[in-house]
């Protein structure tokens, strides 16, 4: 993660709400629930932790561009109480409208894409160098190669492509948000 903390750009898919964008709470919820042994659960804490460490980026001076495209199935699935839902589901909105962040919602009628087995993040350092880092069920992988890269952002455009632009995006968080509170 060395590399997401100095590059410039950044353009992240992820099928859940990615760890960039969890509130401490969420992180918790969600990094507690995957715990099955009492040994385990002990370092949750540190998770979320280093977890929220990484949000820093998203606070850092001079900020990169950051690009996120997230799947609706992420918004309709809630992790924890209903209060740590809905302060996500406000906290995302918040993220949502900082300068150097685009937050783009891929509806569930866009159907299947090329992104769904995973998260996919693609980042620019300074240079002019990219990497693809994918991540799956227990697995991730660092692609370096510049076709891989290639590859995995003509998979990232085909999504952004599919996804609600940012301004409907966030009208959409709301309304997620709004239905949310009324049941």
């Amino acid at each position: 993660m060395v590399l997401e903390l100095t590059a410039c750009i950044i353009h992240l898919f992820s099928p859940g709400i990615p760890g960039l964008l969890q509130s401490e709470d969420m992180a918790r919820a969600l990094l507690s629930d995957a715990q099955e042994t009492e040994s385990e659960s002990e370092s949750v804490e540190e998770q979320v932790i280093a977890r929220l460490g990484r949000q820093q980026v998203l606070y850092r001076n001079p900020a990169p561009s950051i690009r996120i495209i997230m799947d609706e199935y992420g918004l309709r699935r809630q992790v924890g109480d209903a209060k740590v839902w809905e302060a996500q589901l406000e906290h995302l909105i918040d993220i949502a409208e900082l300068p150097m962040v685009t937050l783009q919602v891929l509806p569930l009628a866009a159907g299947a894409h090329h992104l769904m087995d995973g998260s996919l993040m693609l980042m620019w350092q300074e240079d002019g160098s990219a990497v693809a880092y994918t991540e799956g069920n227990r697995c991730s992988e660092l692609r370096e190669e510049s076709t891989d890269v290639i590859h995995s952002r003509l998979s990232y455009d085909r999504a952004r492509d599919r996804a609600l632009p940012p301004p409907d995006s966030i009208a959409f968080i709301r309304g997620v948000l709004k239905e949310f509170r009324a049941s």
